[in-house]
């Protein structure tokens, strides 16, 4: 008895010894890389707002929510409801492209593909996800525009239809890996009652395994919202810098997005309104962009299954 309380007592001692500064160091180190990104998220608003603060001491709320938007003009004029607009559109095609493909993808790869044919699919999808952005952007101006302007002979050479289309396409991944990763978390259980009660795999999928998941795809759907809400280079290539009011697909208009990459590109001078009005644009892209996000958080709390 008594050796063995002699070894409790040494190995106490050791694990004393050797922890004793990992337990000092090591939690600040945790603690200031988790740090990181509330530091960094702080000091994007605090950047945006500073400098977005000006713009609108500058720019009364009236113009400022007007559809003229001309902001090199003789007489200037900076309303954000064709960009607010441009960005909408472009969002909604990519929505209306990504959604069904997307979920028919995480459908077949959850329900209806065997393992070996997952394992194959499954990475090959997901390669569109690692493409770059500019990339996607000359296709659509180089390969879908072209071939959408022989089906519909009014369409613009910079347009809203071709990004939106190759923004759907890009994000995808996205939507079916996430999905598919909800769906793959129903219980093997339900499926397998729903079938011996007689239903098809697609009854399965349609009416058990989709309204068990509908959090995690809701959640797939806004973020993918959010995705393209913020994306820049292939509205900013095939998409064109026309700041009317619009809404006819057909033609040129300019996202968010695109607003900014040309101004920074060299066309405002530091300090003048029309710098400053970059930051309130990208002010106004972060809190869409948090919003969708935060949507999404409150959706997956909200209808999220527990089994």
């Amino acid at each position: 008895m008594e050796k063995d309380i002699r070894v409790r007592q040494i190995i106490q001692k050791n694990i004393s010894e050797k922890s004793r500064f990992a337990d000092r160091i090591m939690p600040v180190f945790f603690f200031l890389m988790a740090s990181v990104s509330v530091l960094t998220t702080f000091g994007i608003v605090a950047t945006l707002t500073t400098d977005a603060v000006k713009f609108f001491q500058a720019v009364p709320l009236r113009e400022v929510f007007s559809t003229r938007l001309s902001p090199l003009s003789a007489t200037p004029s900076f309303g954000i409801l064709p960009l607010i607009n441009g960005t909408i559109f472009t969002s909604l095609i990519a929505m209306v492209v990504a959604v069904p493909m997307g979920l028919a993808a995480a459908i077949y790869l959850s329900q209806f593909a065997t393992e070996k044919m997952r394992k194959v699919l499954k990475p090959v999808m997901e390669v569109l996800a690692g493409i770059p952005t500019i990339v996607y952007g000359f296709f659509a101006y180089s390969f879908v525009t072209p071939l959408l302007m022989r089906l519909l002979p009014g369409l613009g050479a910079k347009n809203v239809i071709s990004p939106g289309i190759v923004m759907g396409i890009m994000i995808i991944p996205l939507v079916a890996s996430l999905s598919e990763d909800a769906m793959n978390a129903v219980p093997n259980i339900m499926r397998e009652g729903a079938l011996g009660l007689g239903s098809t795999k697609l009854e399965v999928a349609l009416k058990v395994v989709i309204p068990a998941a509908i959090s995690g795809i809701m959640s797939s759907i806004v973020l993918a919202i959010s995705r393209a809400i913020g994306e820049t280079m292939i509205v900013t290539i095939a998409s064109g810098s026309s700041k009317n009011f619009s809404f006819d697909i057909t033609q040129s208009m300019q996202t968010m997005t695109g607003y900014i990459v040309e101004f920074t590109s060299g066309d405002a001078a530091s300090g003048t309104t029309g710098y400053y009005s970059l930051y309130a644009v990208g002010l106004l892209l972060f809190a869409f962009t948090l919003l969708m996000n935060q949507m999404a958080h409150h959706i997956s709390r909200k209808y999220r299954e527990e089994y």
